[in-house]
């Protein structure tokens, strides 16, 4: 049986960095991973729209310094910024500390896995759906 390689550790330091950068301690490491995971997963369940390829997450002192990585940033700001103050507040729920997000526009959404993932199941479920099943 072969030796299976996460394809995300083998890249590590090559041509991909953590989704997550911070440094907690004992005690703490495991409260703010948590807290990343219920971040992630809030963020995914209310911008699935808004076709985001990552979330990374940076806790310098305090903070959290959240930045979106999404191919139609107007879906994740909405009008005036009024969707962005409100997933800026429904993250502040998940966490103790002080909240920021950042989007980042992906310019070329055609070369990250996410947005062909998401392609495919929408495509799979169209499919399915005018099949009529």
């Amino acid at each position: 049986m072969g030796q299976k390689v996460n394809p995300i550790g083998l890249r590590l330091g090559i041509n991909r960095t953590w989704d997550s950068r911070w440094y907690a301690g004992k005690g703490g490491y495991s409260v703010l991973l948590h807290e990343d995971m219920k971040i992630r997963a809030e963020l995914m369940k209310q911008l699935k729209q808004a076709a985001v390829s990552k979330i990374v997450i940076e806790r310098p002192h305090k903070k959290a310094r959240v930045t979106i990585h999404s191919a139609r940033p107007g879906v994740v700001i909405g009008k005036k910024g009024a969707d962005i103050e409100k997933l800026r507040r429904r993250v502040a729920e998940l966490t103790d500390s002080d909240v920021v997000i950042n989007i980042v526009e992906i310019r070329k959404p055609s070369s990250t896995r996410s947005w062909w993932r998401n392609r495919s199941r929408s495509s799979w479920n169209a499919g399915s759906r005018s099949a009529g099943r």
